[in-house]
């Protein structure tokens, strides 16, 4: 199965969009630049609901990234933390 080849929603421009449906141009400045900053997060199983591994420290890192390269980012951190739980709850994760 590659990465494109599967099902569930992803959170994208703002709003959470079926995986497949969720493309970006070859052109886009990060890819033909190479600039972009992620955070990797893992959310677990537990026995009140998931729970995301220390979001708000993920989430405050990807905004230090994002400045030390001088790219402002078009959502607050709190919508950030938000679309991480929005996109978890959506695909039944953890």
């Amino acid at each position: 199965m590659t990465m494109a080849d599967r099902d569930g929603l992803i959170w994208y421009d703002g709003e959470l969009v079926p995986w497949r449906e969720a493309n970006t141009h070859v052109l886009t400045h990060t890819l033909h630049y190479g600039m972009g900053v992620f955070e990797g997060v893992r959310a677990y199983a537990t026995h009140r609901g998931a729970a995301i591994f220390r979001l708000q420290a993920h989430t405050d890192r990807l905004f230090r990234s994002a400045h030390i390269l001088g790219m402002p980012l078009p959502y607050s951190k709190a919508e950030i933390n938000d679309a991480c739980r929005q996109a978890v709850r959506a695909n039944n994760l953890a």
